[in-house]
């Protein structure tokens, strides 16, 4: 028989929950029980991949300790991963105990949270264990205790090895009708393989990489197609221009979806716009196509944009500001 322990806690010292199942997985290895343990703060980055330990296991103890509220993140992670890359037909096969210790309020409601997620996932449910231990040392010094714990172990070692049944649950209902995962049309092999990706953080960063160089590299084409509008914006700009006696200044306006810069030089009475490049500019501004729609139809003011944060800028603020004194949009009705 095997049986896996996933431990959700943060593995500090007076953990009331370290010592039942230290205790549990004493008592299960003197009935000759293989026990396997995974403390998820030692997995942080490999948590999607622990469905796969499900594989041999006919049993597990999903252990985990309440300490300000609800069963952590580390066991929601891992309940997560078993819903997203869990073989659903391996899982309906083995029985889950449930063990929740609390150093505050709440652990009858976690021991029933982890009961009520295994069974949706599909599995089969032991009596499980919880209680509120304040101080740890109390737990090990109390005979009566350690005997609740240790016929806990018993119990669910009898019930593995005699494949006891349950009356159906609800949740199962639920599962069925409402419950379940989108199908992803993948073999459980790719899944695992998707599971093992997931949790590779270089891998993850080497996609979006990617995904940034191939969105470079359509734009780039789709500018060498000349489908990019040379001329946008620029007309806007031009009819509402107004002139500021003795006022020079360069910008040059990033548009992310666009491979170009916009430049816009002003001279006094004279405004030069285009597309290009130009050097050392007195303020650089970053934006999207959305932001600059609504800025060109009067909705969104330039200092607006940067208040809100849609808007990056670096140089002089001073002339940054002027922007809306020589560009003031109206509002198109």
């Amino acid at each position: 028989m095997n049986i896996n322990i996933y431990y959700g806690g943060r593995g500090i010292i007076d953990d009331p929950t370290l010592f039942v199942i230290n205790k549990m997985q004493e008592i299960l290895e003197e009935l000759r029980v293989n026990v396997t343990r995974y403390n998820l703060y030692e997995s942080k980055s490999t948590i999607p991949t622990l469905p796969q330990t499900l594989k041999e296991a006919d049993g597990i103890i999903l252990a985990t300790t309440v300490e300000w509220y609800g069963i952590g993140g580390y066991m929601q992670q891992f309940l997560d991963a078993c819903w997203l890359f869990g073989d659903k037909e391996k899982i309906a096969k083995i029985y889950m105990c449930p063990v929740v210790m609390s150093t505050t309020y709440g652990e009858r409601e976690g021991k029933l949270n982890l009961s009520t997620a295994w069974e949706i996932l599909g599995g089969l449910p032991c009596s499980g264990l919880c209680g509120y231990i304040e101080n740890t040392v109390m737990l090990e010094m109390n005979d009566q205790y350690i005997r609740i714990i240790e016929k806990k172990a018993e119990n669910m070692y009898r019930t593995i090895s005699q494949k006891m049944d349950s009356f159906p649950a609800s949740n199962q209902a639920v599962k069925q009708r409402i419950a379940v995962p989108k199908s992803n049309d993948l073999t459980l092999q790719e899944t695992e393989q998707l599971s093992q990706y997931v949790s590779d953080d270089s891998y993850v960063q080497r996609q979006k990489q990617d995904i940034q160089e191939l969105t470079s590299l359509f734009r780039d084409m789709l500018s060498e197609d000349g489908t990019e509008n040379e001329e946008e914006y620029l007309g806007a700009f031009r009819k509402c221009f107004k002139p500021q006696a003795g006022f020079e200044a360069d910008y040059s306006i990033t548009i992310e979806e666009k491979k170009k810069k916009l430049i816009i030089s002003v001279d006094g009475p004279k405004l030069e716009c285009r597309y290009g490049s130009v050097e050392q500019p007195d303020v650089e501004v970053q934006m999207n196509r959305a932001t600059m729609e609504d800025i060109v139809n009067g909705r969104m003011s330039f200092q607006r944009a940067f208040m809100s944060g849609a808007m990056k800028t670096k140089g002089d603020f001073r002339i940054l500001r002027t922007l809306d004194q020589l560009f003031p949009f109206e509002e198109k009705k």
